[in-house]
This record gives C-alpha cells, sequence and structure tokens, in this order.
C-alpha cells in the first residue's frame, strides 16, 4: 500500500499546558465535526505563500511560546512560510489570533522525503517571537518518553484539512474521534504490514473518520489520567487509497519516540 503523506520541555507560565479554558467538544477532518473556537489553544496553522497569498499547508502545535513541533514533511526550505496562532476559521480576522515568522526550520536528520514510511516525521519551528499566552493562545503537553496507549484509548485529531477524499479543506477548525490502534493490530498484513515502525501510532481505521491532506503535522490529542491533554502524535500520512479507508488508520509520528532530540534540538537553537 502507498501511503500518502498528509501535507516536560514546556516553558513554566501561568497558563500550563494541555489544559484549554474552553473544553473541547466530546464526540472535518475527514467525518468529523466543528470545534468549539479555541478549545484546542495548541493548534496552529502553518501557511505558505503562494502569488502573494497566504494558504494553509499543514497543522502544528504550540509547545513553548516560541516553539512549534509540526511534521517534517510540511517543510520545504524554498518556500516562505507563516505561523498561524489563535485561529478557528481560517477566512476570518479573529481576534486574539496572530501570524508570526518563523525564524528556524529544524527537520529530523534522519528524514527520508522518498521514504515517508521510515519514519523521523518530525519537525521544529522556532518562531521570531515569543506569542502571548491567552485563553485563545496555550501550549500543548508533550507525554512522557516512551509513554505508549492502550488499544481503544480515545483520542481526536485536530486540523483543516480536506473534508474527504481530493475535497476542499475546512474553513473551522474539525475535530473528530480517532481511538488508537495498537501496533500489533496496526502491523497485521491486511492493515499496514510489519513495515510499520515502533516509532509510529496509528488511531482510526473504521474507513469512516481518518485525517486527510492539509491535517498533517497536527496534533494528535488524548487526555491523560489527570484530565490534562496531551499530543502524542503527529499526522503524518494515510493511505493512498483513501482519507478514510477501512484498515488504514491515519499514521502519526509518535511523540514520545522523540523527548530527547525535541529538547536538545530546542536547546541547541
Amino acid at each position: 500500500m502507498i501511503p500518502i503523506v498528509l501535507a516536560s520541555i514546556l516553558f513554566a507560565s501561568a497558563y500550563g499546558c494541555g489544559t484549554p479554558p474552553i473544553e473541547p467538544l466530546s464526540s472535518r477532518v475527514v467525518n468529523g465535526v466543528d470545534a468549539r473556537p479555541h478549545s484546542w489553544p495548541w493548534q496552529i496553522s502553518l501557511q505558505y505563500l503562494r502569488d502573494n497569498e497566504w494558504r494553509h499547508t499543514c497543522g502544528g502545535s504550540l509547545i513553548a511560546t516560541n516553539w512549534v513541533m509540526t511534521a517534517a514533511h510540511c517543510i520545504n526550505t524554498k518556500l516562505t512560510y507563516r505561523v498561524f496562532v489563535g485561529k478557528h476559521n481560517l477566512l476570518l480576522d479573529e481576534p486574539g489570533s496572530q501570524a508570526i515568522t518563523p525564524e528556524t526550520l529544524i527537520v529530523h536528520e534522519k528524514w527520508n522525503p522518498i521514504l515517508v514510511a521510515l519514519g523521523n516525521d518530525i519537525a521544529l519551528i522556532k518562531l521570531s517571537e515569543h506569542v502571548t499566552l491567552s485563553d485563545q493562545v496555550q501550549l500543548a503537553c508533550i507525554p512522557a518518553a516512551e509513554t505508549i496507549l492502550a488499544h481503544d484509548y480515545p483520542c481526536y485529531i485536530t486540523g483543516w484539512g480536506r473534508l474527504y477524499t481530493n475535497g476542499p479543506i475546512a474553513d473551522n477548525l474539525q475535530q473528530a474521534l480517532m481511538p488508537v490502534v495498537d501496533h500489533a493490530t496496526c502491523t497485521k498484513p491486511d492493515w499496514w504490514g510489519p513495515a510499520l515502525r515502533k516509532t509510529m501510532v496509528c488511531a482510526g481505521g473504521d474507513g469512516v473518520v481518518g485525517g486527510c491532506n492539509g491535517d498533517s503535522g497536527g496534533p494528535l490529542n488524548c487526555r491523560n489520567p489527570e484530565r490534562v491533554w496531551e499530543v502524542h502524535g503527529i499526522a503524518s500520512f494515510v493511505s493512498g487509497l483513501g482519507c478514510n479507508y477501512i484498515k488504514k488508520p491515519t499514521v502519526f509520528t509518535r511523540v514520545s519516540a522523540f523527548n530527547d532530540w525535541i529538547s536538545q534540538a530546542m536547546m541547541n537553537n
């Protein structure tokens, strides 16, 4: 199956991380629903400039006041980017939202753009200025190193990706419940097979809900037992057969496999 690319490190703050003042709905990522505005306040829109117009290309997570975590495949050093924080509707001018220029783009040194299934699909963006945290803009929590979630653990994908295969991107931020598929299931021959890396995590695969192009780089949000949201995945790829193909879950970079890399990259830059 050919995959299609889905185009404790935190600074102390009064807001902490992973606890949005606006509670996310308990329930268009593909077959998702509009999120409550600003209920995922660490979600960012990564945009690039073409023909004097800014276009959404990927999602990402604000993990420090001047750092964003996204997917390596979202980064092209030939493009001009901006990071938009505090967004809900991509078309509206919203109070509390802000566009910031990247200062440094850091792609994992083992990322291979020709073979996305080899993994290491993670990148960091250092912003040219610190954002001001607010009810609309907050930090994501990163799980402890090597945290592995159980099969069917309830998580949510969020993003402005295509509403369906080859469809339009969403105007409003979408969310969809996508339970984790454990490694043993996701590596079965009729799922993604044994080539799936242990540094990845699968979610979805029911043929109804899935990530799609434009959700790339965005978070897989999972609530821990203390009811704090953590970003366990970075949207990486889906099946070449479509965005919500059965037994082909959305594949995410497993964040807990890269804690040391994230920490080192931030310290060195």
